[in-house]
């Protein structure tokens, strides 16, 4: 299937610890959302990639996302894709920053709407630890505060969506085996709580918008990064294909 071509371009968002390249100097070695800024470039899209403070707050981040678009993208319109954390703080920015008439669309890919189980366990059990460590260093802490189950519903009652955009969203269903883990820990506190999920984020918490696709697959893999154990013993999904299925529903759609 051919990756259609939209008439605005598409922001891609990263989530918490995330970058939107790696590079010494002028060597990229890798992508957040590997590969697929180039998928969609290659078939004559405009592409931007935000890059954001990684453990900074949704509020934080959605004035840099602000900023960013308002300098790459003065005067048109947007489609926005985001990732995990990057989700919520796209609906901050439409909601809260006066951003609605500038975004034509947003999709989700894991992103914790109504907050994770994991990060509820992770912030009682390592607040007291990991806080002072990250005050040492200057860098923020409220990325994970915001993605407790508590903080995400006063984050939704505060945060309407916008009338004139389009919400859509992916959702991450991966099984924790032997040869993953890394996600045993934080996929079985999930699963305990809130049923099928990516290994941090539940299918019921990612499902948002008009309409939710799941993935199998875990939350890395949402963006595209493959399991380096299961590329041995099993595939770990490409997802070029899944990307170009986004984008057609938004060129069907008429953008």
């Amino acid at each position: 299937m051919a990756v259609a071509v939209l008439k605005a371009p598409i922001v891609l968002v990263h989530g918490l610890l995330g970058f939107d390249k790696l590079a010494m100097g002028a060597w990229v070695l890798t992508h957040y959302f590997r590969g697929i800024p180039e998928m969609l470039r290659k078939a004559g899209n405009r592409v931007l990639v935000a890059r954001l403070n990684p453990t900074a707050g949704t509020a934080d981040r959605a004035a840099q996302l602000k900023d960013h678009i308002d300098a790459a993208s003065p005067h048109e319109p947007v489609h926005l894709i985001a990732h995990s954390l990057g989700g919520l703080d796209c609906r901050h920015m439409i909601s809260r920053l006066g951003m609605a008439g500038r975004v034509l669309s947003l999709t989700t890919l894991g992103t914790p709407h109504r907050g994770s189980a994991f990060a509820d366990w992770g912030v009682r059990r390592f607040a007291r630890l990991v806080c002072p460590v990250f005050s040492f260093f200057g860098l923020s802490v409220q990325a994970f505060r915001d993605l407790t189950t508590s903080r995400c519903r006063v984050f939704n009652s505060e945060t309407p969506d916008a009338p004139g955009v389009r919400y859509f969203s992916v959702a991450g269903r991966f099984q924790a085996d032997w040869l993953a883990p890394e996600w045993r820990l934080s996929s079985g506190i999930v699963e305990r709580l809130e049923g099928p999920n990516d290994g941090v984020v539940s299918v019921e918490s990612a499902r948002y918008g008009e309409s939710c696709d799941v993935w199998e697959g875990d939350h890395m893999n949402l963006v595209n990064w493959a399991h380096p154990l299961m590329s041995a013993f099993r595939p770990s999904p490409d997802r070029s294909a899944d990307y170009t299925a986004l984008v057609g529903r938004l060129a069907d759609a008429g953008f």
